[in-house]
């Protein structure tokens, strides 16, 4: 019975490989050609049950997230010049099709290795496109590529095409006569080009269990040697490099960024009813003019950004469209209308006295306002995109919204000009996005967490808040030393008293007692006398003065 069945063994291995070699090179390519979106195919691929044979269950295709490193025994100077590091992080995208042959797909993709680079470099990637057969039956994958001329990676026009048939009568040669140790170093042969690298994977396929794997879907484990066997005699051509990889799971992935997407539309929400309940709060033009515009057009740009980017990722990822532009669309509510309106509402009333000139000069004033707002927005996509390495520091100069307000206060000691509600709820909601981006370990993004940066975030902005909530109830200029205070008028100031002068307050038509000094009477730079709760209320409202019209100063 052993020999019977080693017989059979060796009949099947005969059978199969002279199939692969009698075959039309045709038959390796796929079947049917799938149309998909660039998003779908490579970032958010859905596998796909086919019904070709009892192999084609393992269907590799997907994103895998692993790391690179040469061996211990790789000589430096025979490295690939672009390779200045030991090890790094890598990501492998596959597409796998079943072909006519039983047990045999034809498999390609991308191989991108992060970390490659110095720090002092730019640039920290570099990327091979490969092609290759995927044999099931002894979870074997074998993959060619070329890396392009001189040793430069990522050059799409050197790109070398293998044909699958050659490649699969050479693999399954090597996989029959291999150990269990399949990656040993051998002759290539694969077709030599003059200066360039020719490039074989061979990587060992395995199935993570299902205790292991994120929902219903299965995942795979690639673990594998990429090497140039072929190399050219000037070293210019890399030592062996450790492949090491894992399947991700794109519905769990998929499921992440909608709920993500939710939860920015969600806190949109709540900052439109933050708005709301601010711009209740300041509905006059006393109140108005208390409010920084520097802040609130640091927001809109803010939103305006983020409108954008959801935009942006929904285009590219056609699969998510729907998810992404609901948020897109919230922050464009955000900024086009309540942040926007609010803007122009108070730059109306911090510049009364052109309320009274014509349309010409108030059009002049909203396009120098518009021009300056889209200029900085625009300015600020350029800036960001040059210095894009150092985005963290963008991002927390971005996040200093709150100190144009709190010099505000000081130098004009307005009086509670923002809400409570409104202080502590944009502090929390504006922390959301970045807190799950940079602090969550489970982001979708596969942003690695960084949790001092979290901190300092936390901590910048929370000493913010407090700075506003203490001018709020305590006096702008509360932690000021007086002595370097600015003079401030005082509405309690003396005046010549005279005992049988009478006057009347014009807001309430009630007469004020001017021979008794006291705190109910204030009296204006134009020398007009008012009750002091009368004065207060009015001012809340203009900052006029009820008899003359001429401007007040602040109280």
């Amino acid at each position: 019975r052993r020999s019977q069945a080693m017989k059979l063994g060796f009949l099947f291995r005969g059978l199969l490989l002279a199939f692969a070699l009698l075959s039309p090179a045709s038959s390796l390519r796929p079947l049917k050609e799938q149309s998909r979106s660039w998003g779908d195919e490579w970032l958010f691929v859905k596998k796909e049950d086919n019904n070709i044979g009892p192999f084609s269950s393992w269907n590799i295709s997907g994103t895998y997230r692993g790391n690179w490193k040469f061996t211990e025994s790789a000589n430096i100077s025979a490295r690939f010049p672009d390779f200045k590091k030991s090890e790094g992080s890598s990501i492998v995208e596959l597409m796998s099709t079943p072909t006519k042959i039983t047990g045999v797909h034809y498999v390609q993709g991308v191989i991108i290795f992060h970390d490659v680079f110095d720090n002092d470099r730019e640039g920290g990637g570099a990327q091979i496109r490969v092609e290759g057969v995927y044999i099931w039956p002894f979870r074997q994958l074998r993959m060619v590529a070329n890396s392009g001329k001189d040793g430069e990676l990522g050059l799409e026009e050197d790109y070398f095409l293998s044909n699958p048939y050659h490649l699969l009568g050479v693999f399954s040669s090597q996989v029959f006569q291999e150990s269990p140790r399949v990656w040993r170093k051998k002759k290539s042969q694969v077709q030599d080009i003059e200066k360039h690298c020719n490039i074989e994977i061979a990587a060992q396929v395995s199935r993570i269990p299902s205790l292991q794997s994120d929902g219903e879907h299965d995942r795979y484990h690639l673990e594998g040697l990429m090497e140039s066997p072929s190399a050219d005699e000037d070293g210019d051509c890399f030592s062996p490099l450790l492949l090491n990889a894992t399947s991700v799971n794109i519905e769990v992935y998929y499921n992440k960024a909608v709920n993500y997407t939710l939860m920015v539309t969600f806190v949109s929400f709540l900052q439109v009813l933050l708005l709301i309940r601010q711009m209740e709060h300041s509905n006059t033009q006393s109140g108005a003019a208390k409010v920084s515009i520097l802040m609130i057009g640091q927001q809109a740009i803010m939103d305006a950004y983020l409108c954008l980017l959801h935009l942006t990722a929904g285009i590219l990822v056609e699969s998510l469209f729907n998810a992404f532009a609901t948020a897109a669309f919230f922050k464009f509510v955000v900024f086009s209308i309540f942040e926007m309106r609010y803007l122009l509402a108070i730059w109306k009333a911090s510049r009364p006295a052109n309320s009274g000139e014509g349309w010409g000069a108030m059009r002049r004033e909203l396009s120098v306002l518009y021009s300056r707002f889209y200029g900085i927005l625009l300015g600020g996509i350029l800036v960001m995109y040059e210095f894009h390495s150092y985005l963290r520091p963008i991002l927390l100069l971005m996040y200093s919204f709150w100190i144009p307000q709190i010099v505000t206060n000081i130098i004009r000691d307005s009086r509670k000009p923002l809400h409570p509600h409104y202080i502590l709820g944009m502090t929390i909601t504006r922390l959301a996005i970045p807190l799950y981006v940079f602090g969550c370990p489970n982001n979708f993004m596969r942003i690695q967490p960084d949790k001092t940066w979290c901190v300092c975030l936390c901590t910048f902005m929370g000493f913010q808040s407090l700075v506003l909530l203490v001018q709020h109830y305590f006096g702008s200029r509360c932690f000021i030393p007086r002595q370097i205070l600015p003079e401030k008028y005082s509405y309690y100031r003396r005046f010549d008293q005279d005992s049988n002068r009478t006057t009347d307050c014009v807001i309430c038509m009630a007469a004020i007692d001017l021979s008794q000094r006291s705190g109910d009477c204030m009296v204006t730079p134009c020398d007009h006398f008012f009750h002091s709760g009368c004065l207060q209320r009015w001012m809340d409202i203009k900052m006029e003065c009820p008899t003359c019209r001429r401007s007040l100063p602040p109280a």
